[in-house]
């Protein structure tokens, strides 16, 4: 089966999903968006939209159950994240880093660092709003792994 691209789409900025559309028609690549709210996805037989129910992780866990080894997750969740590494696949922020097997420890750390300062009462701030840099890195991600995912299906 050829590798699909899920989409953590609850908090996935629009402009990122329309990268992950224009790549998914240039492609023919399968594209998954999952979400507990309704959103609009472009009719296309390649890009499908998937309602879950409303509640804490029900949309992450959707992913994890249905994402296999090869396939792609767009999201931000750095548990998420490292859940479906685990079955071997891959995963992108919408800011373009590529999550590895290599550096997602580190940024579960990082993560739960951060998490413990904000409940002692830190004020840690929020992420910095999407940048232009950040659209290109993460099309630029997106690009080279559709073209290893092109390479690999063409090999056979």
């Amino acid at each position: 089966m050829p590798a699909r691209i899920w989409v953590d789409a609850d908090a996935c900025p629009a402009v990122i999903k329309e990268v992950i559309f224009r790549a998914a028609a240039r492609t023919g690549t399968q594209t998954t968006l999952i979400a507990n709210h309704a959103m609009r996805v472009p009719a296309s037989p390649l890009i499908r939209f998937m309602q879950v129910a409303s509640g804490f992780d029900v949309a992450d866990n959707e992913i994890v159950r249905r994402a296999q080894a090869g396939d792609l997750v767009i999201t931000s969740d750095i548990p998420l994240a490292a859940e479906v590494i685990d079955k071997g696949a891959e995963a992108l922020s919408p800011r373009g880093e590529l999550y590895a097997e290599g550096n997602i420890r580190d940024r579960l750390n990082m993560r739960d660092f951060m998490e413990t300062l904000r409940a002692s009462g830190v004020q840690t701030g929020g992420p910095s709003a999407l940048s232009q840099s950040d659209r290109k890195a993460f099309a630029d991600q997106l690009d080279r792994w559709l073209t290893r995912r092109a390479a690999a299906s063409a090999k056979g």
